[in-house]
């Protein structure tokens, strides 16, 4: 269980020696361990730059476990913080990639079009799916709009009779949206293919690989969206979706619960997003749900944890090998 936070097995074996058995020496502690007396060094020294083992200051030449309650709950704090630190670097790597896409659209050229306001981007949409050939693919994040499916359904019916392919990756929690689930079978019922994630990267839409519309900001698509056709940009939407793609789940197959913890797909993301430093109102966001529904997820989580509060939910879900 010890491996999820950092440690070899070896050394793993060896700090819960020395939790078991801290009169013992090294000698013992190897024997007991059925380890080298090299490898049981090399675990003290990976135990001690993690901080879980300190000097004996009662028996000079050994070392002494630290309790794990405050050795394990202060590296869990530290992974935390690193994971919020690669979090942030992340999220400002995006925002960076985002405004490049931008500017390198601000004008129009051979390249690209920047489009403004819904008018703007259903014109075009139009005519990406009169002009498609083989297949439009997009992902559609959050909760999606009656109206806004209603409006797609004409054009998605004219473009599936032509014999083009249509997938479309919608988030989990649209699973319990009545509207979106009915959207979805019937475009299924026409010959097109829907998945879910749990999580889902931006909202995009790709026509025979060959150009795509973007939002120009991914937290609000009518502001305005890119046209593109730059393949450099290109190549990477095309990758990004058969990434999420390809770890989707079909819309009408179940998603079943992990047999080795009990978690379903989503709560093993929230666990995730929640480890790397967002709150519940972020993660919410992410999954397409409101912190309420976060909230409720993570009640469940707790309860089949043994757990008073997050930050020991956390501990024992690494513990466990969940995060």
């Amino acid at each position: 269980m010890l491996e999820a936070l950092g440690l070899t097995a070896t050394a793993g074996r060896v700090y819960r020696a020395l939790l078991d058995r801290p009169a013992d020496s090294l000698d013992e502690i190897a024997a007991h361990c059925a380890l080298s007396a090299t490898q049981v060094h090399d675990s003290l020294d990976e135990l001690g730059h993690l901080m879980l083992v300190r000097a004996s200051a009662e028996h000079p030449g050994r070392m002494r476990a630290i309790d794990p309650a405050i050795g394990l709950a202060d590296l869990l704090a530290r992974q935390e913080a690193e994971l919020a630190e690669r979090q942030a670097t992340l999220a400002a790597s995006r925002a960076a990639v985002t405004r490049m896409v931008a500017d390198r659209a601000e004008h129009r050229s051979e390249h690209g079009e920047r489009l403004l306001g819904m008018d703007a981007i259903l014109h075009r949409l139009e005519r990406m799916g009169r002009d498609t050939t083989r297949e439009v693919f997009s992902i559609q994040p959050g909760n999606q709009r009656p109206e806004d499916l209603d409006a797609s359904r004409p054009a998605d019916a004219q473009v599936l009779a032509r014999g083009i392919t249509i997938r479309t990756l919608y988030q989990d929690s649209t699973r319990h949206q009545p509207h979106t689930v009915a959207y979805a079978h019937w475009l299924r019922s026409q010959g097109g293919e829907v998945r879910t994630s749990p999580t889902v990267p931006q909202r995009i839409v790709v026509v025979d690989r060959r150009e795509a519309l973007v939002p120009v900001d991914p937290g609000d698509n009518r502001k305005g969206a890119l046209h593109v056709t730059e393949p450099g940009i290109l190549h990477s939407l095309i990758d990004l979706f058969d990434q999420a793609w390809n770890t989707a789940v079909p819309l009408g197959a179940t998603t079943p619960d992990d047999p080795a913890t009990g978690l379903t797909p989503t709560e093993r993301e929230l666990l995730r997003l929640l480890g790397s430093g967002l709150t519940d109102d972020a993660a919410g966001q992410r999954l397409g749900f409101s912190s309420r529904t976060v909230g409720r997820h993570m009640a469940s989580v707790m309860e089949r944890l043994g757990a008073s509060s997050r930050f020991e939910a956390g501990i024992k879900a690494a513990q466990r090998g969940w995060l």
